[in-house]
């Protein structure tokens, strides 16, 4: 196996130790994954864990223990692969290779005659959740962090008997929920609660004295007095099943993402194949995928999300940022109110609304209390800290309230006039060195400070709708913004759980910007006489998220047609106003009604006598979207591309199959053809050479 290790491979090691419990007449048989390090350097399987792993069960099975359990250092169980060397494979043959030792040593407790257990004590995803899976029962904790089999929004398929092991114990509709649409769901994670009430553990138990009751419950399965019933998986469903989840999939991917259909082809197989043809079938498929473009683009996003997005680039020295325990909203509107509950939510402070009525007040603190209140009835937040945030969040038609607050936060009408009588207002009223920030989609955050006594407090801090949700936060630097402010602004961006990127004070920023050049490529199409329909599926071959009209709706057309009004009046020679994007903006009417184009928007259009194929569309979308990264590159917009690629994950959910989209426009030749350059070298998010 030497030849698959990774040169510095993190070895996960599995401790074993012989544990006496009582009530069995000899001891039991624990296994501790552990690679030597806190919970923030998660466990990982590469060749040598796997080894260790296979050691440890055979010195366990020799000491004829009362049974075998596995679990994992504090917090973490095991997140699955180390999937850092994938990249250092050197042809299919290793590919193959580790799919079968992983395979190998997993078999072994399926296979036992001692009985196994898995104490999923933390985080279990991948390779992790499938060790998991091959113990005869499991038991889990009511505080692990993550739990999911996430390979496929990498590019990869469950590939260490997943695919066969979980539909045939939790039924095929919920192991294509987990194994293939959570993936596809910005990579969605199951909580205790829900990985239990599907049968993926047989119980759930406390943290606080999780391994003793985990002990004791084996105790009493290993003695008979605890019997584990688990439902008959229903097999006369399965054909219709994934009959079902491949139109989905052809609807929203359009073939895009081969791992996706790679891992229905195994679903389709766990259900009458033995398991060591299924498993088999698991070590073709990841071998074919592990070259594949896709997986490159998809490694390289993961790294962005799990190391650069936690490292922003230009963030100044976090000892510069001042404390907040006080934070004001200006407005009262749907934003603003949902800054409310994350701002009180996060940072456990008081939290004050302001707005020009009372009415407004009290509607934006309603619907806070709403929010909470639905959160308590779904489970997700017990009373006494629904309680808190109650009193934490009120509001006010006196700005004076702000006197003390260290932090204020701006969401009203997107006007640079109202914005700037706002900040002068608010100027005389808080203290010298409060924060101001402006949650502005596209206009300039330097404009809004002019004629301010302390423009350099002033930053932007622009969220994406809906805000409990999407994770990225735009950090904008205005020409006078201090680092003290800067250093304030990233501080409460991690308390608020959020991805902060650096940018530059340029119009619309990032993932507005290129969102509109995107839509304004679609919609110069239609004006120049393209179907409307023929426009909107020009994209599906890039397997977004959401067709334009469907992202256009999402984002509300008038707000498109200000962001695009603003661009324009910026970079008139690439940003056009489209007087048919200003018609359905005035009409109000929805672009999509039930996935359709609603035909009364279509009778608005005043079109030309030139239509576009879908091939033209989607070409002149991609050039377009080259030339505007590569003119923000330029302009200093932010540090590399691969701050692009970041926002456009986490603000407009591009798929990790692109690596964002940098990594796209240099596959497919784009990027050279129209900059003369690749954004990113060979090798990064894609095969070298």
């Amino acid at each position: 196996m030497s030849t698959l290790a990774a040169p510095n491979e993190v070895i996960t090691r599995a401790l074993l130790r012989q544990v006496n419990v009582p009530g069995l007449d000899r001891p039991a048989a624990l296994i501790t994954l552990d690679n030597g390090f806190d919970h923030t350097k998660p466990n990982t399987f590469g060749p040598a864990g796997l080894t260790s792993l296979d050691e440890a069960i055979t010195a366990a099975l020799a000491a004829n223990p009362a049974f075998i359990a596995v679990t994992g250092k504090p917090y973490i169980f095991c997140v699955g692969a180390d999937i850092t060397a994938l990249p250092l494979l050197a042809d299919r043959a290793q590919a193959l290779e580790i799919g079968r030792l992983g395979h190998r040593v997993f078999a072994r407790l399926k296979d036992s005659q001692i009985p196994t257990f898995a104490f999923v004590n933390g985080a279990a995803m991948g390779g992790g959740l499938e060790l998991a899976l091959h113990c005869h029962y499991r038991t889990l904790s009511a505080g692990a962090a993550a739990l999911a089999l996430p390979e496929v929004s990498l590019g990869l398929i469950p590939g260490w008997g997943g695919t066969q092991l979980l539909p045939n114990l939790i039924g095929i509709p919920a192991a294509t929920q987990v194994i293939i649409q959570n993936p596809l769901m910005q990579n969605k994670m199951l909580k205790p609660k829900q990985a239990a009430e599907l049968g993926i553990a047989d119980v759930l138990l406390e943290p606080a004295d999780f391994l003793e009751r985990s002990l004791e419950w084996a105790a009493g399965v290993v003695r008979g007095e605890v019997t584990v019933t688990r439902p008959e998986v229903d097999k006369d469903m399965w054909a219709g099943v994934l009959y079902f989840a491949r139109q989905t999939l052809d609807q929203r991917l359009h073939g895009a993402v081969p791992a996706a259909y790679k891992a229905l082809d195994l679903l389709e197989t766990a259900k009458d194949a033995d398991f060591a043809t299924g498993t088999a079938a698991e070590d073709e498929a990841l071998a074919d995928l592990v070259f594949s473009e896709e997986l490159r683009s998809g490694l390289y996003a993961f790294d962005l999300v799990q190391r650069r997005a936690k490292r922003p680039a230009g963030a100044p020295d976090k000892e510069l940022a001042r404390p907040v325990t006080k934070v004001g909203i200006v407005g009262a509107g749907l934003m603003a109110s949902q800054l409310a509950l994350i701002f009180a939510r996060r940072l456990q402070v008081p939290v004050i609304m302001t707005d020009l009525d009372q009415a407004r007040v009290d509607k934006g603190v309603a619907y806070v209390h709403a929010q909470i209140e639905k959160q308590v009835s779904r489970g997700r937040m017990d009373k006494g800290t629904a309680a808190k945030l109650y009193g934490l969040v009120s509001g006010s038609v006196d700005k004076s309230v702000f006197a003390d607050a260290d932090f204020v936060i701006e969401a009203v009408f997107e006007d640079l006039d109202v914005k700037k009588q706002v900040w002068a207002e608010l100027e005389k009223i808080v203290k010298p060195e409060a924060v101001l920030a402006t949650n502005t989609s596209s206009l300039s955050v330097s404009a809004m400070a002019e004629g301010l006594t302390h423009p350099e407090r002033v930053v932007g801090f622009h969220f994406f709708n809906p805000v409990a949700v999407l994770p990225l936060l735009e950090i904008v630097r205005g020409e006078r913004t201090d680092d003290a402010t800067l250093a304030t602004a990233f501080a409460v961006g991690r308390q608020l759980k959020k991805s902060s990127v650096l940018v530059k004070d340029a119009p619309a920023f990032v993932v507005n910007r290129l969102l509109t050049r995107f839509l304004g490529t679609v919609f110069a199409a239609v004006d120049a006489g393209t179907p409307l329909e023929v426009a909107d599926r020009a994209l599906d071959p890039l397997g977004l998220p959401m067709r334009p009209l469907a992202l256009l709706q999402l984002v509300g057309p008038a707000v498109a047609y200000h962001v695009g009004g603003t661009l324009h009046a910026a970079f008139p020679d690439r940003f056009a106003v489209s007087e048919n994007l200003k018609r359905i903006a005035e009409s109000g009417q929805p672009i999509v009604v039930d996935d359709e184009i609603n035909t009364e928007v279509a009778k608005l259009l005043v079109v030309g006598d030139q239509p576009l194929t879908e091939e033209q569309v989607r070409a002149n979308a991609l050039d377009a979207l080259a030339q505007e990264i590569r003119l923000m590159l330029d302009e200093g917009v932010v540090a590399e591309a691969q701050d692009i690629d970041l926002c456009m994950i986490l603000g407009a959910g591009w798929p990790f199959h692109l690596g964002g989209v940098t990594p796209y426009l240099d596959r497919t030749g784009t990027s050279e053809r129209i900059t003369g350059q690749r954004f990113l070298p060979r090798g990064v998010a894609s095969l070298a050479g």
